[in-house]
């Protein structure tokens, strides 16, 4: 059989697929739907210090070929997280990639060495991409992401760096002039993989019930977009990319594993289709065997050689 397995930093994954932050939740939800112990990795809902309310309604709306959402991070906090969700995730056997946001760098570090205490998590995601919360505010008053500015992104992964001896990988934003340069400020400050691609700032409208809804796209819209970031990337740092962004199928995973990802991480296709990941597997899996190659990190960035 051919071997799916593959390395982002110190994780050692069965296969290359990973189920992105925020549409999983912490797990439950589909374990009487796939077999979770099937995926590479799990990457949780981001959590946060202190419990976090989210954004008010309206929170979700469905677009032509994509989804808007601005939940806003609605969670239960890190306490909460560790003695009712992390149970379950231990008990599936797989990595536990645990994404984090906080108001501040000093949370940040606090929730990371907390973090970093717990033997049953194997990896820690930052969250500096989030495109419906406020981060910080430039001199003309403008709001920015941490992702969005590359000595922000390397102050932050270098503080939480010197705390952590867990996987560490910047989930980093489109929403920016040139992502290389994003990547290489994660690299350099120690991380040990990137999550490309967050979602895209976007608006949506219902013009009959006046109401209109500002947040993250995600979906089949992005995906040209988020291929392009790893194609990118890859030319530009030596570290894994865990692609994502708009996978709908096995077609679009090694496309995205072709161009340069280590990992995929699979989002909204999950609430179309909750089998799409167990699919995708299967379905890597059998191109392997039908073009008769052994392992599938030779289809790493392999676009890059023909």
């Amino acid at each position: 059989m051919p071997n799916l397995s593959v390395n982002v930093g110190k994780l050692r994954l069965k296969n290359p697929l990973t189920v992105a932050s925020g549409v999983f939740g912490w797990g439950e939800e589909f374990k009487d739907l796939i077999d979770l112990k099937k995926i590479g990795a799990i990457t949780t809902k981001t959590i946060t210090l202190k419990p976090k309310e989210g954004n008010p309604q309206p929170r979700i709306f469905e677009t032509a070929s994509g989804l808007l959402n601005s939940i806003g991070l609605e969670n239960p906090g890190l306490d909460i997280f560790v003695k009712e969700k992390l149970s379950f995730l231990k008990e599936i056997r797989i990595p536990v990639i645990v994404s984090i946001w906080a108001n501040d760098l000093e949370e940040f570090v606090e929730l990371t060495k907390r973090l970093n205490r717990i033997r049953d998590i194997d990896g820690i995601e930052l969250n500096l991409s989030c495109p419906n919360i406020k981060s910080s505010k430039t001199k003309d008053q403008r709001v920015r992401l941490i992702a969005q500015d590359p000595k922000a992104t390397k102050r932050t992964v270098k503080a939480i760096r010197r705390v952590t001896s867990k996987a560490l990988i910047a989930k980093l934003s489109p929403n920016v002039t040139d992502i290389t340069e994003l990547a290489e400020s994660a690299e350099d400050a120690g991380a040990d993989a990137v999550s490309l691609i967050n979602t895209f700032f976007g608006l949506a409208m219902d013009w009959e019930k006046q109401t209109l809804i500002t947040g993250g796209l995600s979906g089949p819209a992005i995906k040209p977009l988020a291929l392009r970031a790893v194609y990118e990337v890859y030319k530009s740092v030596e570290i894994p990319i865990i692609g994502t962004g708009g996978i709908m199928n096995t077609t679009d995973a090694l496309e995205f594993i072709m161009c340069g990802a280590t990992a995929i991480g699979i989002g909204t296709a999950n609430l179309v289709n909750p089998k799409i990941t167990i699919e995708v597997i299967d379905g890597l899996r059998n191109y392997l065997k039908n073009r008769k190659i052994a392992d599938i990190k030779e289809l790493i960035g392999s676009f890059h050689h023909s």
